[in-house]
């Protein structure tokens, strides 16, 4: 389930409804808002499946005038350095113009028939900010085949530090909504940083 909105009350609420620790959340959370007024946030709670657990996580996207704030809260099983269940929060502090980019993939039925307007089936939004890259190669090759020289590797370099996947079959067609109102925000905010910057 994801929720969105612009106010550190409304935040709060939101965080309470996803009922996943939520004085842990919120105080991780606004510790690292601290007195900035927010503008736009996004709660989304996921539930995955490993081996015969159930884990839950819970991210917050919070956006402010100069900052785009990550956190992440994850539930942990009893183990071996902890005899009994246990949850880690994490919060990063990112300036609005480290943000390289915004990535917004929709997926939507019936492409043919698509009307403006029209909530897609499932969103995956993906911001980079250079903290992580993924890097994908392959062997290069040239248009012979039977060509049996090295040509070395070629690939892309990818920004990945965050992607979140919400769909309206898991979590809902207001999650998706909030999702896309929150990227449209998220992406006004760097286009408005870059071009104060550019002048």
């Amino acid at each position: 389930m994801a929720k969105s909105g612009t106010t550190t009350q409304g935040l709060r609420t939101a965080i309470e409804r996803s009922g996943y620790y939520p004085a842990l959340v919120a105080e991780a959370v606004e510790a690292a808002v601290g007195g900035e007024p927010i503008s736009s946030y996004l709660v989304h709670q996921e539930t995955t499946f490993d081996s015969n657990e159930v884990r839950r996580h819970v991210t917050v996207l919070v956006l402010t005038g100069n900052r785009f704030i990550v956190s992440h809260t994850d539930e942990q099983a009893a183990d071996a350095g902890s005899p009994s269940p246990y949850a880690t929060t994490s919060t990063e502090s990112v300036k609005l113009a480290s943000i390289s980019s915004v990535v917004l993939s929709r997926v939507v039925a019936n492409p043919e028939s698509y009307t403006p307007g029209t909530l897609p089936r499932e969103v995956v939004l993906t911001i980079g900010w250079g903290a992580v890259s993924r890097i994908d190669l392959e062997p290069a090759a040239c248009g012979d085949p039977n060509c049996d020289s090295d040509h070395g590797y070629t690939g892309n370099s990818t920004a990945d530090d965050l992607s979140l996947r919400v769909s309206e079959a898991g979590d809902g067609p207001e999650a998706v909504r909030q999702t896309l109102l929150f990227a449209q925000a998220l992406s006004e905010a760097t286009a408005a940083t870059a071009a104060g910057a550019a002048r």
